[in-house]
């Protein structure tokens, strides 16, 4: 092995000092190796190159894929430095190019990347409007309306998208970002404020509804020892009960079901009552129904005296029978309301014919009507005997509408 190499980058001489080439023939001294052999120096100064080289091309491909202009900055003037007398062999003025280019393009990066950022920044404005908007908006509704569950939600889920956007989105001009903040906790605190109001009245309309129910129920249970005799007023108290409100979910189920077994105990007294009367009227039921057969074909009598008359003898013995089972009570009086009703259309219809005043004005319109019909019917004769066509039409109109009138009349 001689004791000196060279390379067309670098050279190594017989006391094992190493040097670069730097332009056609200007050699610069990198460093010593006197330990090793000559192939051996030129390959550890080649490595140095190597090692920058991978450093500018990474910083060239961090570039390409838009590394921020003051880190690109940065790099390119700690590699400038690193280059400028660097110990190492190979073909530093091209790695020097290399970075003086990447130099030029930090300003078109800072251009570019500021017009981005100020687009960021613009769309990040109108996400966080379009968040605050949302928010006003649920400040805004009726609290008296509002479903406050889904409206909570949905105001923690603006607040957990406006903490999101501030921790990963780009970071707003200081006025703008304070000016959105102070909208967006003044519709939030509204919010919080108009359900604490909403509650706090909801509260006390159901302490005084369940206090009225309460109420309620001790008026009902008082109702229990008069039995069936209670209903009408367990009743009325059931109407007092539909217009006291809701005492809460907590309280309603119970309250009413109190009310209810009240409501229960009566009426299980009044079942008690009912099946006794009808165990004690069943035969009055049949009595009754025999009399409703006789009176029922009386409906085809037009003989008022008749009809009277049996119809007498029938509510006579009805009333005698006495009472029958509760639940039967309107179905067999009503089947004999229909034949009294008929008696009683006949004896209107008889009055209405035979009324004095009416068969006065009806005798005396009668009257009035022959004595136009002869008039009219004289007219008649004499207009046909002169020929008179038109008087003939007249007369003959006249005379055929008064005698519908009398008809009718009659």
């Amino acid at each position: 092995m001689s004791n000196s190499e060279q390379q067309p980058w670098g050279r190594v001489d017989e006391s094992g000092a190493v040097f670069v080439r730097e332009g056609d023939d200007n050699w610069r001294e990198v460093g010593q190796f006197p330990d090793g052999t000559p192939e051996e120096a030129l390959a550890y100064f080649t490595r140095k190159f190597t090692e920058l080289a991978g450093q500018v091309t990474l910083l060239e491909q961090r570039v390409k894929r838009g590394a921020p202009a003051a880190d690109v900055s940065k790099a390119v003037s700690h590699l400038a430095a690193n280059l400028e007398n660097a110990n190492a062999v190979g073909d530093l003025a091209s790695l020097k190019a290399r970075v003086a280019a990447l130099d030029s393009t930090v300003g078109e990066l800072t251009e570019q990347q500021s017009e981005e950022a100020r687009a960021a920044v613009a769309e990040a404005i109108a996400v966080r409007t379009t968040i605050v908007v949302e928010a006003e908006k649920l400040a805004a509704q009726d609290p008296a309306k509002a479903q406050w569950k889904q409206t909570t939600e949905q105001i923690t889920a603006l607040f957990t998208q406006w903490q999101t956007h501030q921790q990963e989105g780009p970071k707003l001009p200081k006025g703008e970002a304070n000016e959105l903040w102070k909208r967006f906790r003044t519709a939030k605190s509204t919010i919080e404020q108009n359900r604490r109001a909403f509650f706090a009245e909801l509260d006390s309309v159901h302490r005084d509804a369940k206090s009225r129910k309460q109420e309620l129920i001790e008026q009902a249970e008082a109702l229990i020892p008069k039995g069936a005799d209670g209903i009408p007023g367990y009743r009325a108290l059931l109407d007092e009960w539909k217009k006291s409100g809701r005492a809460g979910k907590r309280h309603d189920d119970a309250l009413w079901a109190r009310f209810k077994a009240a409501g229960d105990a009566i009426y299980a007294a009044k079942s008690e009552v009912d099946a006794i009367d009808n165990a004690q009227f069943s035969e009055n039921l049949d009595a009754k129904l025999a009399l409703l057969e006789e009176a029922e074909p009386l409906l085809a009598e037009t003989n008022r005296d008749k009809l009277r008359s049996a119809l007498a003898s029938i509510q006579r013995r009805w009333d005698e029978i006495g009472k029958v089972p509760r639940d039967q009570v309107r179905t067999v009086e009503d089947r004999l309301r229909k034949v009294e009703n008929h008696l009683k259309k006949l004896d209107e219809d008889h009055w209405t014919k035979n009324n004095p005043e009416t068969k006065a004005r009806t005798e005396g319109l009668a009257g009035q009507l022959n004595a136009a019909i002869a008039k009219l019917e004289a007219e008649l004769d004499e207009a046909k005997a002169t020929g008179d066509t038109a008087k003939i039409e007249a007369a003959t109109e006249a005379l055929e509408a008064r005698k519908v009138w009398l008809n009718a009349l009659s």
